[in-house]
């Protein structure tokens, strides 16, 4: 089994102000003697490709700003499976609620919104009038 850098066996580095281990700094060495300091720069991640390119997610943008009534919606507001549905219809790409999620949030840099839970009825007159004048009526005691 070999040793990682989280291993409780991994001794603490010499130098006083350096984090890294002995084994990162070895491997670190390794690749710059091997490929110079081109080798030591960040590599791009790896993993699954994005289900949406730059393009596709600039017309996902383009269909979000127009409203969610202008989709066919009730009401105008956007949930996960809202923007779900209008990404498959624009770019017909199904994705999973995290991964709508992550456009909204990581590549549209959009953040959570939630609307104010207000009684349509409500009167902000009557609401001041009878703070002003039954509440200190109400409140006096006997």
């Amino acid at each position: 089994m070999r040793p990682n850098c989280s291993s409780r066996a991994v001794p603490r580095p010499r130098w006083p102000g350096c984090r890294a281990c002995r084994l990162s700094v070895r491997r670190w060495k390794r690749r710059m003697e091997a490929g110079g300091v081109a080798a030591l720069r960040r590599r791009p991640a790896t993993g699954r490709p994005a289900k949406l390119d730059d393009a596709q997610v600039e017309q996902v943008r383009a269909a979000l700003e127009q409203g969610a009534r202008a989709h066919g919606f009730e009401a105008d507001l956007w949930t996960l499976e809202r923007v779900g549905q209008v990404v498959e219809r624009v770019c017909g790409v199904r994705l999973s609620r995290a991964s709508v999620w992550r456009l909204l949030t990581a590549r549209l840099g959009w953040s959570l919104q939630r609307p104010q839970r207000r009684a349509v009825e409500r009167d902000d007159a009557e609401i001041a009038r009878w703070v002003a004048h039954e509440w200190p009526r109400i409140n006096k005691g006997p």
